[in-house]
C-alpha cells in the first residue's frame, strides 16, 4: 500500500562499497538495493536478475574502477560453468539499453578498456524523516472510527474482488524467448565478430521493449553452441521458451544480408521473418540498424496480438 513519506535533503557524497543499501538517485533514475529495483521517473524498469547485480555493485563502488574478474569472483562465482566473458557483456548492453546509455558517449558507466567498468555519474542518497510533530494526535474515538472504516472497505473489496482474483490468476504467463548465436555463413572468419555482437544487441533491443510479458535469454550456454548442435526441442524445454530467434549473417555479391526468425516452439514453426540487405562498409551502423528493426518487427509480433491463437500467422517473407 502506497504510504506518505518525507525525504531528507539528499546527501551527493560518493557509495562507498560499505554503503550498497537504501535507494540511490542518478539522473532520471532511481535503484533500490534491497529489491534490485530500478526505476525511471518513478516508473519501474524491465531488467533481468543478472544485470541488475552487476549494476548494483558497480552503484556499490562508484569510487574505482571494477575490474571484469572481481564481477566474476563476486557475482558469478567461482561454481559457476558459463560463458562468462559474453554473459558480462549482455549484461553491460541490457544495463545501457535500460538507462539509454552509449559506451561511445557514456553518462552512466564508462568501460575501460583492458580494465574493467566505472560509474560516472553523480549519485545522491534518499533517506526517509517522520518526526513525532508530523504524525497527528489520534483520539481514541477518532481511531475507532478509522478502524471501522478500514474495515467496511476489506469487507467490500473481498465481497468485489472475487472476479478480479479469477482473471488475475488466468492472466498470460510472460512468453519466453531465446535468442540464439547468429551464424556467420559468409565464410569470412572476421564476421564471426560482428555476428556476436548483432546477437548481443538483439536480446538488449528486445529486454529494452519494456513490455512485461516477454522474458528474453540470450546468455545461456545451450544457445551458443554451433548451429549443426542445437535442438531446438530441448533449448524450448531446459529453458522453458516459447519462442527461439534464430539469425543468420549471409553474403549476397557485394551485400550483406541478416535472416532473423522467430520459431514457435514446440511446433518449430516459423511465425516471422525479418529479412535486410545493406552493403558492410560500416558494421556499427549496420548492426545498429539490423537489431533495432529485428526487436520492432518481433516485438510488435509478439505484443500486439492478445486473443488466444492470435499469435499464429504466416510468416513475413
Amino acid at each position: 500500500m502506497p504510504h506518505r513519506s518525507m525525504t531528507s535533503p539528499a546527501s551527493s557524497k560518493p557509495i562507498s562499497n560499505s554503503e550498497g543499501s537504501g535507494t540511490i538517485r542518478f539522473g532520471v533514475f532511481e535503484f533500490t538495493f534491497s529489491t534490485s529495483e530500478l526505476r525511471r521517473n518513478g516508473i519501474l524498469m524491465r531488467l533481468q536478475a543478472q544485470p541488475a547485480k552487476v549494476l548494483s555493485y558497480l552503484l556499490s563502488h562508484t569510487d574505482r574502477v571494477v575490474s571484469r574478474e572481481e564481477l566474476h569472483d563476486t557475482i558469478w562465482g567461482n561454481s559457476t560453468f558459463v560463458d562468462f566473458e559474453r554473459g558480462l557483456n549482455v549484461c553491460i548492453a541490457q544495463i545501457r539499453a535500460a538507462l539509454g546509455d552509449e559506451s561511445s558517449a557514456p553518462r552512466y558507466i564508462r568501460t575501460i578498456p583492458r580494465k574493467g567498468y566505472e560509474f560516472i555519474c553523480p549519485m545522491q542518497r534518499l533517506g526517509y524523516l517522520e518526526s513525532p510533530e508530523s504524525v497527528p494526535v489520534q483520539r481514541p474515538l477518532h481511531r475507532f472510527l478509522v478502524a471501522s472504516l478500514v474495515a467496511v472497505v476489506l469487507i467490500t473489496a473481498v465481497i468485489g474482488g472475487y472476479s478480479f482474483v479469477r482473471s488475475r490468476s488466468r492472466a498470460t504467463a510472460p512468453l519466453v524467448i531465446a535468442v540464439a548465436r547468429f551464424d556467420n555463413e559468409t565464410g569470412d572468419a572476421a564476421v564471426t565478430s560482428f555476428a556476436d555482437a548483432l546477437t548481443d544487441d538483439v536480446v538488449a533491443k528486445l529486454t529494452d521493449t519494456g513490455d512485461s510479458r516477454l522474458r528474453i535469454i540470450g546468455n545461456a550456454s545451450v544457445l551458443r553452441v554451433p548451429r549443426q548442435q542445437r535442438d531446438l526441442l530441448q533449448i524450448s524445454k531446459s529453458l522453458h521458451a516459447q519462442f527461439i530467434v534464430l539469425g543468420q549473417v549471409q553474403r549476397i555479391g557485394t551485400q550483406t544480408r541478416i535472416l532473423a526468425h522467430l520459431i514457435r516452439m514446440p511446433e518449430q514453426g516459423h511465425l516471422w521473418v525479418v529479412r535486410l540487405e545493406q552493403p558492410f562498409d560500416d558494421p556499427s551502423a549496420l548492426e545498429t540498424a539490423a537489431s533495432r528493426e529485428i526487436a520492432a518487427q518481433f516485438s510488435a509480433k509478439l505484443t500486439n496480438s492478445t486473443a488466444p491463437g492470435a499469435l499464429h500467422g504466416t510468416a513475413n517473407r
